[in-house]
């Protein structure tokens, strides 16, 4: 902790692949930086990684009920970061891939590495898979909807400049200043009261908690039928026998 801003720095494995054991110490960070008393948050990664997202090997060959488990369990980690009641920044080092992305989206401030070797972004239909509800409803309001077909439907994953561009990410800096920049932005979101901030950020929530209330359970089903679908688990398996490669 820092000038009282709290770093969460997320190392879960390479890659930081979100496992249930990872999702677990995500949600329990937030615990922890939500009863401290730092004013706000910087959630990152270590080393090269941020998340390049759901641990494939450990799910490929769950089935439709332990799925449906795993992916609530990685929607209450999501958005136990999107309702936090204070300010946090995403400095992305990394990659964020499909749920790397999700993270970042759930946070009130996106600053990425200006390298363009990294790529951001939201990769699920090329793997012939959907977006639940918790990624489609916090999209809507973090994104401007003109980049929406580019980020969710086409799947196409972004270097830093194109991000910002379409506004997935606020902000860029050099790799070796990030965390500096993140921590300024952070200081400044949590700079006024704590009951005011954490008033505006219910506010600004609270259509999205409520749709997430109205569909979760449908969207949850309609994403199992694409995940367990023929041509995504060809998709998915291809990816692993890559992986293992």
């Amino acid at each position: 902790m820092s000038d009282e801003v709290a770093v969460l720095r997320i190392e879960g494995g390479k890659a930081n692949a979100m496992t249930r054991e990872l999702l677990e110490k995500i949600e329990k960070m937030v615990d922890d930086f939500e009863a401290s008393d730092a004013r706000a948050g910087v959630i990152t990664g270590y080393d090269k990684y941020f998340s390049a997202g759901l641990a494939l090997p450990a799910l490929i060959d769950l089935d439709r009920s332990q799925m449906r488990d795993f992916i609530a369990r990685f929607s209450r980690a999501m958005r136990r970061v999107y309702t936090c009641d204070k300010p946090i920044v995403a400095a992305i080092n990394g990659h964020a891939i499909a749920g790397g992305c999700v993270l970042a989206l759930m946070c009130d401030y996106r600053v990425m590495a200006d390298n363009p070797d990294l790529k951001i972004g939201l990769n699920e239909t090329q793997l012939g898979i959907g977006l639940p509800a918790i990624v489609m409803e916090p999209l809507r309001a973090q994104v401007s909807p003109r980049a929406i077909a580019t980020i969710a439907i086409a799947g196409v994953l972004l270097a830093p400049n194109d991000a910002e561009g379409v506004g997935l990410v606020h902000r860029l800096a050099k790799p070796d200043g990030l965390m500096d920049v993140a921590r300024g932005i952070a200081r400044l979101l949590g700079s006024g009261g704590a009951q005011a901030i954490r008033q505006v950020k219910r506010g600004l929530q609270s259509p999205v908690v409520d749709a997430l209330e109205l569909v979760e359970v449908e969207e949850t089903e309609a994403w199992l039928d694409t995940w367990f679908s023929e041509d995504a688990q060809k998709r998915l398996r291809d990816v692993l026998s890559k992986m293992k490669k």
